[in-house]
């Protein structure tokens, strides 16, 4: 008899569910005004993302034919057929959202209007900034049948016109206008008493166009905003006489011209116009050609301008100093060697990091510090202190991951900047990309050396530190830190590998060891004693774990998840996951940490990681967790993981017909918003602490 498959949601479907959720963020009117814009922009950004990698790998199957259904499991055709259907119907959500939007703005006093709706004085604006400032930075590029059709790149937002011949003997023609990214998106016009008003750049090159082309002999007749996304695979070859480095490098330019995947153009544009530019871009309406709005790169709205009312915005309260680092007396290595440190971002500050980097860079009993580097900030205070460092004498030895995919290019330029201040340079591992978030700090004094560890779930990246909440644990936990230094010896020299038993470590042992934990509380729940198993994640797709949860499930095993992305599970599927629950968390900052709590008989094991439960970060990803053996630091995550699940308020409920219910307050229950209780938590714990340290000085030795 065969098998009964187990439930489960493709994983592209469930990341659409994920981003309609973020969508829901821009319609919820508990989200202050100009940060529902936000959302769409996110919303918007996250689409790119998806159509250029997951989109072009289904597009990549496709030519496989009968072969691609055994690789991916179901007909890829079919499913983008699937993909496609949903995605126009989030667009036009999308869309009614941003209308409603404008209305709900245009009540707070801000009004967002086009180049129709300008008063005589706004025009004379317009036409005087972009006289002064903008023309200089439009390159039009006329369209012409005797000609190649111009590259337009990805992820661009082009102007595409109909131009009027006014000049005897000359043809109508089309035109492609690149709306530049160098600057912002919005114009903000002269305020009228308490009215705020902004044009978008779009609109403002629509206004003035004419200006542009009348010199030619055209005048513009029709106006609409396009867009262009492509293939963002990259293509890596097998040369062996090629550095890492020269291939990456060759690859992120090859990406540029990549196919085509999507087309996005305004749905009120002519036909005639749109039978042209498809067919010159080779597309048809099936290659994921999406009518959308007035305006497309709605990510640009990301960075829509504060207008200085703080009703329109969050609060984002200020970034908390860790009560145990408050004291200047003391260094933070010194502080580290007495105790174990836990800094949660963004309710901590990131300048603890950067301080204790910088700290390590000048003390004189520091002999070296080892890193690994996933995505770091394009200014990043973590990479001049590594220079710091060196300049310092110390040893210094990165490991770039160079296949950080879309920062790329940004860590090659580290990684050559910290190679010619003469640090060792690790280009990654073959076969393995790192994605672990490690370092490592060694110390000698009178003879005696000690490793001061850092093992987290984020990237050394402080502007990302502000909006993505993570964990960095800091640690001289002599078996953890021993541990860590053998693995940075691992990506070093690749041909030894270690035994781990503190660190659990992917792609050696990661899965068997979740595998095996979840046995144990398999066989707790058979002997009819509690067990429990608590997973905190961004995405949970791996196939064999979904598999293993829903046996533990069948046994009586209570499982919680909290998922802010992907999750294939399928929830209140009846004799698969009847004991599992599974939440969401979207809000102002995005969920990006990783805990992992097994019952073990009431002798909880607790893990914090770096990695998803997705085959790429168990099976071909160097991925660390962490145990976490300080009672103190336990007690910790066990009540920010009961605050996010007692939360009430930005929690969805991830059901079997992924309709993002809002988890609501009971009658009569206090509304608990996650993110804002947690950062109460943490600031009425220091506040404490420093209470009774007036009473009672605490000594580091």
């Amino acid at each position: 008899m065969k098998k009964k498959q187990s439930p489960y949601i493709n994983r592209e479907i469930s990341w659409l569910s994920f981003n309609e959720r973020v969508l829901q963020e821009a319609a919820d009117k508990t989200t202050p005004l100009i940060e529902r814009l936000k959302f769409l922009g996110i919303f918007s950004n996250n689409r790119d993302e998806f159509y250029r990698v997951r989109v072009a790998t289904i597009k990549r199957l496709t030519k496989l034919g009968k072969k691609a259904e055994d690789i991916y499991g179901e007909d890829p055709k079919e499913l983008l057929t699937k993909l496609q259907r949903k995605v126009i119907e989030q667009q036009n959500k999308f869309e009614a959202t941003y209308q409603n939007l404008l209305k709900e703005l245009a009540a707070n006093n801000v009004f967002i209007i086009n180049e129709q709706q300008l008063s005589i004085p706004q025009q004379n604006y317009i036409k005087d900034i972009f006289a002064q400032d903008i023309i200089s930075s439009l390159f039009p590029v006329m369209i012409d049948d005797t000609k190649p059709f111009p590259y337009m790149k990805d992820k661009a937002s082009y102007m595409y016109l109909k131009l009027e011949a006014i000049v005897t003997n000359q043809k109508n023609k089309f035109a492609l206008i690149e709306i530049p990214s160098s600057r912002s998106r919005f114009v903000v016009l002269p305020k009228q008493g308490n009215k705020h008003y902004i044009i978008l750049l779009d609109d403002v090159i629509r206004f003035n166009a004419n200006q542009i082309f009348d010199v030619f002999g055209f005048r513009t007749v029709e106006a609409y905003n396009i867009k262009l996304t492509r293939d963002a695979e990259l293509d890596i070859d097998n040369d062996v006489s090629k550095s890492m480095i020269e291939k990456i490098s060759k690859s992120v330019k090859a990406r540029k011209q990549g196919l085509p995947v999507r087309f996005v153009y305004d749905a009120a544009m002519p036909n005639d116009m749109l039978r042209y530019i498809m067919r010159k871009l080779g597309m048809s309406k099936k290659d994921n050609a999406i009518p959308g709005g007035r305006y497309h790169n709605f990510k640009d709205f990301i960075g829509f301008p504060n207008l200085g009312e703080k009703n329109l915005i969050y609060n984002h309260p200020p970034a908390l100093q860790h009560k145990y680092l408050i004291h200047n007396a003391f260094t933070t290595l010194k502080v580290i060697r007495e105790c174990d440190i836990l800094l949660h971002y963004p309710y901590h500050t990131y300048n603890h990091i950067i301080n204790l980097l910088r700290e390590a860079s000048i003390d004189p009993n520091v002999e070296s510090i080892k890193i690994t580097l996933y995505r770091v900030a394009d200014s990043s205070q973590i990479a001049n202190a590594l220079v710091n460092a060196i300049k310092n004498g110390k040893k210094v030895t990165v490991l770039v991951e160079l296949q950080a995919r879309f920062d790329e290019e940004n860590n090659i330029y580290w990684a050559n900047k910290l190679q010619e201040e003469g640090a060792k340079v690790i280009y990654g591992v073959p076969g393995l990309k790192v994605h672990s978030k490690l370092f490592l700090i060694t110390t000698k004094e009178k003879g005696k050396t000690q490793y001061f560890a850092h093992i987290g779930t984020g990237n050394f990246n402080e502007k990302t530190a502000r909006i993505y909440t993570d964990f960095s644990l800091l640690t001289s936990n002599k078996n953890i830190a021993e541990e860590l230094n053998k693995l940075f010896e691992f990506y070093e020299n690749n041909f030894k590998i270690y035994p781990f038993k503190h660190l659990v470590v992917a792609p050696f042992m990661m899965r068997q060891f979740f595998v095996e934990l979840i046995n144990n509380e398999i066989q707790q729940a058979k002997k009819k004693k509690p067990a429990a198993i608590t997973l905190k994640m961004n995405s949970l797709v791996d196939k064999d774990m979904i598999e293993k949860l829903y046996e533990a499930s069948k046994a009586g095993v209570e499982i919680t998840l909290i998922i802010r992305g992907i999750c294939s599970l399928v929830t209140e599927c009846e004799g698969w996951s009847d004991n599992i629950n599974a939440y969401s968390i979207v809000d102002k900052y995005l969920e990006h940490t990783r805990i992992f709590i097994f019952h073990n008989g009431g002798q909880e094991k607790m893990y914090l990681s770096s990695a998803d439960w997705m085959s790429r970060n168990l099976d071909s990803r160097s991925e660390v967790a962490v145990p976490i053996y300080d009672e103190e630091i336990r007690t910790m995550l066990k009540t920010i993981i009961n605050i996010q699940l007692s939360g009430n308020t930005k929690v969805r409920i991830l059901d079997k017909k992924q309709e993002n219910i809002y988890k609501k307050a009971k009658p009569g229950e206090k509304k608990v918003r996650v993110q804002d209780a947690i950062y109460d938590y943490i600031s009425k714990d220091k506040a404490k602490y420093l209470l009774e340290s007036k009473t009672e000085k605490i000594i580091y030795n």
